[in-house]
């Protein structure tokens, strides 16, 4: 792909894709190829998320809707619909989408934070 992302294919092979965890925790997939939008400029409409034992959510990146603005009223506000949800009740913060390998790279580092924290609690 010259010019392109290299690792954006290797994201699109992913959709459909589930990795099961010690534990019952799960991590899925989705991203599609869509034309670019103001909202999507990469192109792809994705979704990775990171299910508990139970199928609750617990973090997840997505770009399928707008998220909140954050910061001051002078702040400008964000066009893109990238964000990131770090754990189930957190509504959406903003995510800088650079490529599809520092997302895929960014949604492990989470999900072994999550798994870290889960062991800790454990641990007591």
């Amino acid at each position: 792909m010259p010019g392109g992302d290299p690792t954006l294919a290797y994201l699109l092979e992913l959709d459909g894709e589930e990795i099961v965890y010690d534990g019952g925790y799960v991590a899925r997939f989705r991203a599609k190829r869509v034309k670019p939008t103001p909202e999507k400029p990469h192109g792809i409409s994705y979704s990775l998320t990171f299910h508990g034992p139970d199928g609750r959510r617990l973090m997840g990146y997505d770009n399928a809707h707008s998220v909140p603005h954050r910061g001051g009223r002078f702040v400008r506000g964000q066009m893109a619909f990238d964000h990131w949800h770090r754990d189930e009740t957190d509504e959406g913060r903003a995510y800088r989408f650079k490529d599809a390998g520092k997302l895929i790279g960014d949604f492990f580092d989470e999900i072994e934070r999550i798994l870290e924290e889960a062991d800790d609690g454990q641990a007591d």
